[in-house]
């Protein structure tokens, strides 16, 4: 049957924890027992996922303290000594972000300048967190907000075009570093996790620097946000290349130029989101939200933006993964909860609608109720879908019998 986007047509979930194989991104080839056909989803022939297996490396063939020493000595390397700021480390004051900067400042001595790719609209405990990072944590910051009209637009553009009304947040959330280190002076950026280690390209882990394929040449016309190019959004809008200034990626040779570089935290200390979590709530002030976060059982991962949960509503649409099952995945390689339990929580909360922001969100990208359920359906790929008694099923959930299970 079908699949909408490129995704492997033979479903089956990680052995190990809740992920499927629908998860977009994945790059290594699985054999499925029941047939010769290769499907590229970031198995191994065990059925384990590449993230999976990542974190037994973490715990079992990376000698932690010498990667620190990598840390101090690259720290050393950039560090000033003339109360200039010497690394730049972009984020929200989330839990991540929070102890990024606090560690590199309180721990190993170094003069952080956070920066801030606003929200698209903030929730009152992201708000709260994120003054925090500064009040309570000790940090400066700057929070750069793009213009508001063009960034409604391209969110707009982004979920009728792609179901994914995150993209051009993502895209000026990575870039926003690099830019402001080379505005001001700054030669080294320091994100929290590679995202590589919950099962992008698993090579990336071995490497403690952004790729540096992000950071294209070419036309800037050309880039496409929301599904469609800089060139005909001009030509369809108000808008000049101008406004797009924020969401044209540098390119390495600038950051080359330059001098800047860009690197990972979790590659130099041993990356837990939970841990990060405590560490937060202790030195920066961080606070859980009161409840959980709609489509997962968290109280405090992502929970800055009021668009974030449509966010990961739509991964669910169009790969049939929610935020529980990303939630639960990387707690069951911590060792955190068991599968079983995990198993459990995806199939309680992956599809909960996120009702509370509903509205927020249909004003924000201005369309109604009606459009919103015409465009998700539209983006239902076969090969997961199929309707019964007039209501949207997944064909394959995850069980605990075993991960081709329907």
């Amino acid at each position: 049957m079908e699949s909408l986007y490129g995704t492997p047509e033979i479903i089956c979930f990680c052995k190990n924890c809740v992920i499927s194989n629908q998860r977009p991104r994945s790059t290594i080839e699985f054999k499925h027992t029941s047939s010769d056909k290769k499907q590229t989803m970031g198995f191994d022939e065990n059925g384990i996922c590449d993230a999976c297996k990542y974190s037994q490396v973490k715990a079992n063939l990376i000698d932690w303290k010498l990667r620190e020493s990598k840390l101090i000595e690259l720290l050393d390397k950039y560090r000033k000594n003339n109360g200039q700021y010497d690394v730049v480390v972009p984020g929200s004051g989330g839990k991540d972000s929070a102890f990024t900067s606090h560690i590199l400042k309180y721990k190993y001595g170094m003069n952080p300048l956070t920066v801030t790719w606003a929200p698209h609209l903030y929730t009152d405990i992201g708000w709260k967190n994120f003054t925090n990072w500064s009040h309570i944590g000790g940090h400066d910051n700057l929070l750069f907000t793009p213009n508001g009209k063009l960034h409604r637009h391209l969110t707009r553009l982004a979920f009728l075009n792609l179901l994914h009304p995150f993209q051009p947040f993502i895209v000026g959330q990575r870039i926003i570093g690099p830019l402001l280190a080379a505005k001001h002076g700054i030669s080294l950026v320091m994100y929290g996790e590679n995202q590589a280690e919950y099962g992008n390209d698993p090579n990336e882990n071995f490497d403690p620097t952004m790729d540096q394929k992000f950071f294209t040449e070419g036309n800037p016309l050309e880039m496409k946000l929301g599904g469609i190019s800089i060139k005909d959004i001009i030509k369809s809008s108000e808008f000049t290349l101008q406004d797009f200034s924020p969401y044209i990626p540098p390119s390495a040779e600038f950051l080359e130029k330059q001098k800047v570089v860009v690197h990972y935290l979790g590659y130099y200390l041993e990356w837990d989101p939970q841990e990060c979590y405590y560490y937060a709530v202790e030195n920066t002030g961080f606070e859980a939200n009161t409840e959980r976060t709609p489509g997962t059982y968290s109280k405090y991962s992502s929970i800055d933006d009021k668009i974030d949960m449509f966010h990961y509503y739509t991964t669910y649409i169009k790969f049939g993964i929610g935020r529980a099952t990303y939630d639960a995945s990387q707690e069951i390689r911590n060792g955190k909860i068991t599968r079983e339990e995990g198993v459990h929580l995806v199939n309680k909360y992956d599809a909960e609608f996120p009702e509370k922001y509903f509205k927020d969100f249909l004003e924000y990208i201005d369309i109604d109720r009606e459009k919103f359920i015409e465009t998700v359906d539209n983006a239902r790929s076969p090969h997961l879908w199929e309707k019964v008694n007039n209501e949207w099923k997944l064909r394959y959930k995850v069980s605990n019998k075993n991960h081709f299970d329907s």
